[in-house]
């Protein structure tokens, strides 16, 4: 599921997407409103996390324009604990109110019961089909379709492609990948990445050495391009 993250401290954010990420899910992070709302209005956002007092565009004001589109949950983090505010939030539509400093073991907790009321109640299902291209990944049954023809991938292959197709365009460092998909600390370990990373491009790709899926941002890692 994709967690939209609004707020314009940049420690706060990390902090709270590396617990969303160790739990699974995907994160855009934005910090400010106006570019929360550009990322809400052009992607598949499940579940926001909004901060009050934000440059641009302040979280009520982004509450709002939520709410004339959608109705997923949203979740106040905020320093502004008065009562005032949280009524108005509140009654905004917000689901949640949390004030900051907070845990955040108690954050993704409150994060998947909202998640769980959501789908539940709303007859919704959570998204398990991606595609980008000629590509169509299924989660439910771990697999992926190019122009309608089963690719053969190993488990390490699906779960890097997985991971890079639910997020388009996002940069994920060799680290990134290693700790995500083997779930283990990372020792530099480049030659591991690489060789997944060409035999994916092998499957992928009409042409490896001119990619139009899979790129390197070199000396950074990799990207899912937005076709």
């Amino acid at each position: 599921m994709n967690i939209l993250i609004a707020e314009d401290e940049q420690d706060i954010r990390d902090l709270i997407e590396l617990h969303l990420i160790k739990e699974g899910y995907n994160v855009f992070k934005a910090e400010n409103g106006l570019e929360a709302l550009d990322i809400f209005k052009n992607n598949p956002i499940d579940l926001a996390i909004l901060d009050v007092m934000m440059p641009k565009l302040d979280g009520f004001s982004l509450l709002k324009n939520i709410r004339e589109n959608s109705e997923i949950p949203v979740i106040f983090l905020t320093a502004r604990d008065e009562d005032t505010d949280k009524v108005l939030g509140l009654g905004l539509g917000a689901d949640d109110y949390m004030t900051k400093p907070f845990s955040p073991l108690e954050l993704i907790a409150r994060i998947q019961a909202q998640l769980r009321r959501y789908y539940k109640y709303s007859g919704k299902k959570a998204r398990s089909t991606f595609t980008l291209g000629d590509l169509v990944l299924d989660k439910e049954s771990c697999t992926v379709y190019k122009n309608d023809i089963l690719l053969d991938l190993n488990a390490k292959e699906y779960k890097i492609l997985e991971l890079l197709m639910e997020n388009p365009g996002r940069v994920y460092t060799k680290k990134q990948l290693y700790e995500l998909v083997w779930q283990d600390s990372y020792y530099g370990d480049d030659n591991t990445i690489m060789v997944h990373i060409s035999h994916i491009r092998d499957k992928i790709e009409d042409n490896q050495r001119s990619p139009k899926y899979l790129k390197t941002i070199r000396g950074i890692g990799y990207k899912l391009e937005k076709v």
